[in-house]
């Protein structure tokens, strides 16, 4: 099974059915279907209605929700705003990296699903990349195979929910970031020290504040965003996971 994570455009999908998940986060509604023979887990990250801003949205219990009905990896699907001024609009984009140095959650916690002393599974994540190459792969194919040329960069991870200033996007520039959302930084944590090979599928809708002297147009961005949830539906219909699973390269040093 692959769980999906995304935002707008996804509150209900026909075919699917809503399952409330309960775990030691907070309940959790996972809309489930299938992709041909397989089963898909979506969970819509905002609620319905775009409910939840970014720092409302209830990580670890996303993530827990899909680990416990049985997901096998994860793909982060977000309308991105874009650091590069070479780089068009209206594109699929795909993390290489993710930068997330503050590791915290909205509330200020540490982001990680191991919060209680002694607790069963307890470990540290050594992680090479937050991403996993075979997953991500696997969603370049597709994209390609349907003319869709998409841009592969550094992610990067902003707290929200306000967007940032010029001088916050040009620090973020010097990260050698590319692209950024609000979302998926703790996603892509989480889903790691799940042992759940994980994949940031984005799009970019607009550039960052300061990138170019002209702002995105609101045309330009509701257009794209249009194309955005055609870009990450068609991921849902595609994508397939073999038999043997995608490869989890990462490693989590347990203590039991």
């Amino acid at each position: 099974m692959i769980g999906y994570l995304v935002g707008s455009g996804f509150y209900e999908q026909p075919g699917f059915t809503a399952q409330d998940v309960a775990t030691r986060f907070g309940r959790v509604t996972v809309l489930l279907g299938r992709r041909g023979e397989s089963p898909v887990a979506l969970i819509s990250r905002h609620g319905p209605g775009h409910a939840r801003l970014s720092h409302q949205v209830d990580y670890r219990a996303n993530l827990l929700a899909l680990k416990k009905l049985g997901a096998r990896a994860v793909v982060s699907c977000s309308v991105c705003g874009v650091l590069r001024p070479d780089w068009p609009l209206g594109h699929p984009l795909l993390a290489s990296e993710v930068f997330f140095p503050s590791n915290r959650l909205p509330d200020g916690s540490l982001c990680s699903v191991f919060t209680e002393p002694a607790e069963l599974g307890r470990g540290h994540l050594i992680a090479g990349s937050l991403v996993e190459p075979t997953l991500t792969a696997a969603i370049e194919r597709i994209w390609r195979r349907e003319g869709l040329a998409p841009l592969t960069g550094t992610y990067g991870h902003v707290d929200g929910p306000r967007l940032n200033t010029k001088s916050e996007v040009r620090a973020l520039r010097a990260a050698g970031v590319d692209f950024i959302s609000q979302t998926c930084g703790p996603e892509s944590v989480l889903a790691n020290e799940l042992e759940l090979p994980y994949a940031l599928a984005a799009f970019g809708v607009d550039h960052a504040n300061g990138v170019t002297d002209v702002p995105t147009p609101p045309e330009t961005l509701k257009a794209n965003l249009t194309r955005a949830t055609a870009a990450f539906r068609l991921l849902l219909r595609e994508l397939a996971e073999p038999a043997e699973g995608f490869r989890f390269s990462n490693f989590v040093y347990r203590f039991d």
